[in-house]
């Protein structure tokens, strides 16, 4: 059994993310570069073998900031809206 399937789902309206990295300050960038489009909780990180660097966050996607708002509002359907012609 794949051990993520056992793993408890985030809260509706969050994502987890998992960065891994060969360095912790490649890791951290990525995860500046999340915080900054959405609301998010505290980054844990964690060595990998061979030196790297696995960092987690949880990102609150209802809550984001500056150009992400402005993406997340265009790129979600308007309600009840069906699949694209090409989609059937």
């Amino acid at each position: 059994m794949d051990p993520h399937e056992t793993e408890a789902l985030p809260a509706a309206g969050h994502a987890e993310v998992r960065i891994v990295a060969a360095s912790p300050e490649a890791a951290r960038a990525v995860a500046e570069v999340l915080r900054h489009c959405f609301a998010g909780t505290e980054q844990r990180s964690y060595p990998t073998p061979g030196g790297g660097t696995r960092l987690h966050l949880t990102v609150d996607t209802e809550t984001a900031a500056g150009t992400a708002r402005t993406w997340l509002a265009t790129s979600r359907p308007p309600t009840g809206a069906g699949p694209h012609a090409e989609e059937h």
